[in-house]
Parts: C-alpha cells; sequence; structure tokens
C-alpha cells in the first residue's frame, strides 16, 4: 500500500537538521509528532546501518514568568544551522501563569506573545523557521467590514518580518488570508482522512453509498468542505443559510433567527454535518434538531476544532435525547479530559500527519499528496464496503 512516507526521507544521519520547539500548550501534541519522527529517523539509520540514534527532536524552551505577568523566552539548546519547526496552539487555555497572586488562563494573545518571543531569543542563528500553528491567530477575524482590526493579516506580517519562512496551518477559517503575506509559505492542510478514518472506526455500521448516507453544511461558509466530503464519497449533498438580524450585534456577531434547509431531502438518511470550528455549538444543536425533525435516521458532527467555549451540558442532554450520535475532532488544539470522557466524543490523531508534514518540509519534498488527501480517502471507503 502506497503511504505518504513513500520516498520522503533522506536523513543526514550524521547531522539531522531538524528542531522542534513546543510552546507552553502544545508540548504534548509535540511530544507524539516527535515520536514518529525519532522512529522513522533510527529506521533510516539501521536501513544504512549507521550506529547514530536519536533520542529526541525537541529542543529545550521555557517562557518564565514574573509576577507582574510579564515574561520572556529562554532556549535551552543551540538552534544554530538547524531548521526549526514551532509549534503554537493559541486555543490551550488549561495553560496558567502567576499574576499578582492570581492564577491567570493563557489566552491566545499571550500564547502569540511567546511565540515572538520565541523566535526573538533564536536571534537569527536558525537556518529556517516555519510555523506550526494549527488555529490562526485572529483567524476568525479575517476581514474588514466596518471599523474592524485585521488581526490575522497583521500576525502573518509580523511573522515574515520576523525572518519565518513559512505558516503551516489546519483548516483555517478562510486560508485567503495568506494574501497578507503573498512571499511568505502559507500551507493550509484539511483532515478529512482522519475524521472519516475515525467515524467509520466507531461506527462501522455506517453504508457509505448515496442511498444511505449524505452531507449537509450547516451554513454557507462550510460549503467548500462539504462540497468535498460529498464529491468524494459520491453521495448527495443538502445546506443550511443561517437567517440572521442584521440589526443588533450580541457576543461580537449578529444573532441567528432561523435555519433554512435547502437540498435533498434527509429522511432517512445518516448524515455528517462538518464545519471548522464548533464553539458554543448552539448552531449545531439547532440543525441537529431540524434534521432529526426533517427524518434524518442518525446525525453525526465533525468539526477540526471542538472548542465548546459554552461548556458540554447542553451537548450532554442533546446526546441523550438522541439528537445526534457523535462529534468528530482533532487533537489539533487542548481538549479537556471531561471532553475526552464523553461516551459521544471521537477524537482524530493528527500527529503522524503532522509528523509527515514536518519531515516532508525538512527534506524539502512535495506536499502535495498531503495537502488532497482524496486517493487515501477512497482506499479508506473501498476497504470499509469490502468489510
Amino acid at each position: 500500500m502506497t503511504t505518504f512516507i513513500d520516498n520522503a526521507f533522506n536523513f543526514d544521519i550524521q547531522h539531522p537538521s531538524l528542531g522542534l520547539i513546543p510552546l507552553q500548550g502544545a508540548k504534548e501534541f509535540a511530544k507524539s509528532i516527535d515520536k514518529y519522527l525519532v522512529s522513522w529517523y533510527n529506521e533510516e539509520a539501521v536501513r544504512q546501518h549507521k550506529p547514530y540514534r536519536k533520542e529526541t527532536f525537541i529542543i529545550g524552551c521555557t517562557c518564565p514568568r514574573f509576577t507582574s505577568g510579564e515574561s520572556k523566552a529562554l532556549i535551552t539548546e543551540s538552534v544554530r544551522g538547524l531548521d526549526i519547526y514551532i509549534i503554537c496552539d493559541i486555543g490551550n487555555y488549561s495553560i496558567t501563569y502567576n499574576m499578582y497572586g492570581m492564577q491567570v488562563p493563557m489566552s491566545p494573545d499571550d500564547h502569540y506573545a511567546d511565540l515572538k518571543r520565541v523566535i526573538s531569543a533564536m536571534g537569527g542563528k536558525a537556518e529556517s523557521i516555519t510555523v506550526i500553528m494549527p488555529i490562526l491567530y485572529g483567524g476568525r477575524q479575517h476581514r474588514r467590514t466596518a471599523r474592524e482590526s485585521l488581526d490575522c493579516a497583521m500576525m502573518l506580517q509580523e511573522l515574515e518580518a520576523m525572518g519565518v519562512k513559512a505558516v503551516i496551518t489546519f483548516d483555517a477559517h478562510d486560508p485567503r488570508v495568506q494574501n497578507a503575506t503573498p512571499l511568505m509559505g502559507f500551507d493550509n492542510f484539511m483532515p478529512p482522512y482522519q475524521m472519516m478514518k475515525a467515524l467509520l472506526n466507531k461506527f462501522d455500521d455506517i453504508y457509505l453509498d448515496k442511498d444511505d448516507f449524505m452531507v449537509v453544511s450547516p451554513d454557507e461558509g462550510a460549503m467548500g468542505r462539504n462540497i468535498y466530503y460529498a464529491s468524494v464519497l459520491g453521495i448527495n449533498l443538502g445546506m443550511f443559510y443561517k437567517r440572521r438580524d442584521y440589526s443588533t450585534i450580541v457576543d461580537g456577531r449578529n444573532p441567528i433567527v432561523a435555519h433554512e434547509y435547502i437540498g435533498t431531502p434527509v429522511n432517512g438518511f445518516d448524515v455528517l454535518v462538518t464545519d471548522d470550528i464548533i464553539a458554543t455549538g448552539e448552531s449545531m444543536l439547532s440543525i441537529a434538531e431540524k434534521l432529526k425533525a426533517m427524518g434524518a435516521k442518525r446525525v453525526f458532527f465533525a468539526a477540526t476544532f471542538a472548542l465548546f467555549t459554552a461548556g458540554l451540558e447542553k451537548f450532554r442532554k442533546a446526546y441523550a435525547n438522541r439528537l445526534f450520535e457523535s462529534v468528530i475532532s482533532t487533537n489539533l488544539t487542548y481538549t479537556s479530559p471531561e471532553l475526552m470522557a464523553e461516551p459521544w466524543f471521537i477524537s482524530a490523531d493528527m500527529s503522524k500527519f503532522t509528523a509527515y508534514i514536518v519531515s516532508s518540509y525538512n527534506q524539502q519534498n512535495s506536499v502535495s499528496r498531503l495537502l488532497d488527501p482524496h486517493d487515501k480517502i477512497c482506499e479508506l471507503i473501498d476497504n470499509h464496503k469490502k468489510k
């Protein structure tokens, strides 16, 4: 079977040029990536009959805080001449620091500030710097409709000015934000293969044909990813559009008045609803309620980043009422132990996929097969149908 790793490695066994620097909040994810990279490196050393072995590619780094809340970055090993990959999870709210005697959770602003500190601490000694930021900082504020800031565009321009060679992200809210820095590398990877694999491993009784299964987009903004699922799977597609009240603003956005459905009837179908982010989840639950009222058999949610900013209680009640079967999400950002323990939550592991990306970048190989996993999904579907 063809894999992403084929012809992807040409390590300098004696002097590998790769280094990983995980920031606070991304250390566990970085350890999983490092495990694969070390394994592949050592396998290559054995293949070449070389005595060299690698324990880790992770480079020590801390961002200690003063009691006033100010911070600095300290890198404990040399980065001279290395191809550095900084992993930054701006969505990890579980990390806290002491400020005037209070434990303050790190916000996206704090994580981004630490990223800039680490780049500054390297002092231009690294051969190249690539930032792996699964959730783009300011990614949901990607365009200006009034007198508004353009946070994500400013972030990309700042990183470019600091010498960052490329930014790697996943399922960007609007990838067109890369137009802010046309001369800096920017790759936006999608997780449909890992999502489908996690779904089919949990629910092996799903029939992936157009008479039993269909995809529904939760809004017009998510149509691109849902069209991809429907096209690869060869099934029908529907869509909800959000009717909003544009006369008022609640929590920074126009409130949704109703969800209206357009497309193939869902009666008797298993339905997959995919989006990039579940924040409060109110829209998803409203859609699930409508789908069940329209006769949908089972409803499955998939979101690259399941944040649950308003807690889990509403989803627990909805699951108890059989409005949905599961929520599939990735481990690209922090997932609380409470969420991991829920019977309806499925985690799709992205660490091996990210390791493939890092190794391909490091070896200067094409990432085309990683950007479009069409063949892998087709292979997965064929194997599932045979079962």
